[in-house]
C-alpha cells in the first residue's frame, strides 16, 4: 500500500491555503502524489451532502443525526476511493487529502455528548476503515484555531469570495462543538495538533506551512 496524508480541521481555519501550499511544495520538490478534496461537491456522490448543507433536512446541522449524516459523506467517499485513487494506492502511491473520514470525527461527532464521542469515534472506524474498507490515512494533521478567530475568518471569507455560508459555517455553537470534539478526536485518534493560533491571533501562515512539511516529511521518510 502507498501513504495517505490527511489534512483536517474546522471551517475557518485557514486548512485549504495550507493544503495548497503542500502541495506545491512536494510538487516542487518532484514528489509524485494523488490530490484528493472533499467533498466532492461537483460529483453526484455528494447529492446527499449538498442537499444536507443546504438546509433540505434541517436548518441546523442537528436536524440529521450524526450517524445518517456521516453515511453521507462516507458514500462520497466510497465512490471517490473506487473510480479515482484505489488502484494509485495500493500500488503505492502518495495520496493527500484536504479532508477526509477524519471530517466525520469532527463535524459529526459535535453532535454527540461528550461521554458517548468515544464510542461514535470507534463505530466511525468500523464503519468506514473496515466495512466500506477505506483505508486508515498514516498520518492526520489537525490544524487547531480558536472559534472567535474561525468565525472572523469565516466571515471574511463569504465577503472576499461572495459566497453565503452553509448550516455549519454560520451556527456559532456548532463552530464551538466542532473544536472541542476535534480536539478530542485527536487524541483518540492520535493525529498531530498544529496549534494555528498564539496570543488570540493567527501565527503567520508560512511558519505554520513549515510545521506541516516537517511533519509530512518526516512520514514519508518513514519505512
Amino acid at each position: 500500500m502507498g501513504k495517505h496524508i490527511v489534512l483536517e480541521g474546522t471551517d475557518g481555519s485557514g486548512k485549504s491555503t495550507q493544503f495548497r501550499l503542500l502541495t506545491q511544495r512536494l510538487t516542487e520538490a518532484g514528489l509524485d502524489f494523488q490530490r484528493l478534496v472533499f467533498p466532492q461537491y461537483k460529483e453526484e456522490s455528494s447529492a446527499l451532502i449538498r442537499m444536507y448543507l443546504n438546509g433540505d433536512f434541517g436548518s441546523h446541522p442537528e436536524d440529521v443525526n450524526a450517524y445518517a449524516a456521516s453515511a453521507f459523506y462516507a458514500v462520497d467517499r466510497y465512490a471517490s476511493y473506487q473510480r479515482v485513487w484505489k488502484d494509485y494506492y495500493r500500488q503505492g502511491g502518495l495520496v493527500l487529502s484536504d479532508r477526509y473520514t477524519t471530517s466525520n470525527a469532527v463535524h459529526q461527532g459535535s453532535k454527540v455528548p461528550p461521554e458517548e464521542r468515544p464510542a461514535f469515534f470507534r463505530w466511525l472506524t468500523e464503519f468506514e476503515f473496515d466495512r466500506l474498507g477505506l483505508p486508515a490515512p498514516d498520518l492526520v494533521l489537525y490544524l487547531d484555531v480558536p472559534t472567535e478567530l474561525t468565525e472572523a475568518m469565516l466571515r471574511q471569507r463569504e465577503t472576499d469570495t461572495n459566497t453565503h455560508a452553509d448550516i455549519h459555517e454560520k451556527d456559532l455553537p456548532y463552530l464551538r462543538l466542532c473544536r472541542e470534539t476535534g480536539r478530542q478526536a485527536a487524541e483518540a485518534y492520535g493525529w498531530k495538533v498544529i496549534s494555528c493560533a498564539e496570543k488570540g491571533r493567527m501565527r503567520p501562515i508560512p511558519e505554520i506551512h513549515e510545521e506541516i512539511y516537517r511533519l509530512v516529511t518526516q512520514c514519508l521518510g518513514e519505512s
